[in-house]
């Protein structure tokens, strides 16, 4: 089995060099660090895994998680992964900072330097989409904190996986049923969450795509933001359907979908919109019992929290990146039928 002399020796660096990569402890040059990892895969080193966690037990990682939405539900079960995961690590010390933000570059920026003064060595979190938050992540790695982006990601930043839906494919399968379940011309809105968050523009551009390639029939009248938030999806698409009568189909790209769905109800409307959501929190499940909504679209919450920690846990115990780097989950279909 290859040691860390062996590998600094092939190296020409130091075994102090090979143990801050292997381990990500500090700053090292790019080339320097290629050079060890690329040595330590040829060699196949393992490191020790008792040592591992004795060493995890001294060092007691601990970990910052950043989400969105304060009252989301949906995040509720991805922080229920994180902590059944977290539980499983107890061996090795690992505890973590969960904090819940609104859709606000500032605030996300500010809470990541609050949590890096707090010492965490890695961070779990939803970006906003912003260069601003790229550049952060960016300074995070050099500086010996890695991140992983979960429920949406932030492309070309150094991060180290993302853990998540394949977004633009779901806006391709939620296209896909309305077009199934509507007949002939039909008049459709989208509800987002948010411009600035990139699962939603994905889900949008997923769903545009579909209906342009296909010729479908759909016409998409209106796309408003409602923050996630049920009071302001209520106050928009009760505005939206006194505004549109002839509006025979919603999409919601992300929470706020009770809200939007008691705006249907108390519409009074004579015929139901087709109704297409993602995830399967309660709210959502009472709103399809009822047959409000017509299906909704599943991407497993409480794996993300799981897979997620498991990834950044696992790099910080042995300083090998994960082998994929895009961690994308199942996606089911439920309608009421399927409760």
């Amino acid at each position: 089995m290859a040691t860390i002399k062996e590998i600094a020796e092939l190296a020409g660096v130091s075994r102090g060099t090979v143990d801050r990569v292997l381990n990500h402890r500090g700053f090292v040059s790019p080339d320097t660090e290629r050079k060890v990892l690329e040595i330590a895969s040829l060699l196949h080193y393992q490191p020790n895994k008792a040592g591992m966690a004795l060493a995890a037990q001294k060092k007691k990682y601990h970990i910052g998680v950043l989400l969105f939405g304060e009252e989301n539900p949906f995040f509720d079960e991805v922080i229920d992964g994180l902590n059944f995961r977290q539980s499983e690590l107890s061996i090795y010390g690992c505890t973590t900072t969960v904090r819940r933000i609104p859709f606000d570059l500032s605030t996300q920026l500010d809470a990541m330097e609050e949590l890096r003064a707090e010492g965490i060595h890695g961070l779990i979190l939803s970006p906003y989409n912003a260069a601003e938050i790229r550049e952060k992540i960016d300074a995070f790695w050099e500086g010996g904190i890695p991140c992983v982006t979960v429920n949406t990601d932030i492309p070309n930043s150094r991060r180290i996986a993302y853990v998540g839906s394949d977004y633009y494919k779901c806006g391709q399968i939620a296209a896909g049923l309305l077009c199934l379940m509507t007949h002939g011309q039909t008049t459709a809105a989208i509800i987002t969450g948010s411009h600035n968050i990139l699962c939603h523009e994905e889900r949008i551009s997923g769903f545009s795509d579909y209906i342009a390639e296909r010729r479908a029939p759909v016409c998409v009248t209106d796309i408003i933001e409602n923050g996630d938030d049920d009071y302001k999806s209520y106050g928009a698409v009760s505005a939206l359907l006194a505004a549109r009568p002839d509006l025979n189909a919603l999409y919601f790209t992300a929470a706020g979908v009770y809200g939007g769905c008691r705006a249907i109800l108390d519409a009074g409307l004579k015929q139901m919109p087709v109704v297409i959501t993602f995830d399967a929190v309660p709210t959502t499940k009472k709103m399809l019992a009822k047959g409000v909504i017509t299906a909704t679209i599943c991407q497993h919450p409480k794996e993300q929290g799981v897979r997620s920690l498991s990834l950044l846990v696992d790099y910080l115990l042995t300083g090998e990146l994960p082998a994929q780097t895009l961690v994308h989950m199942n996606l089911d279909i439920k309608i009421r039928e399927s409760l």
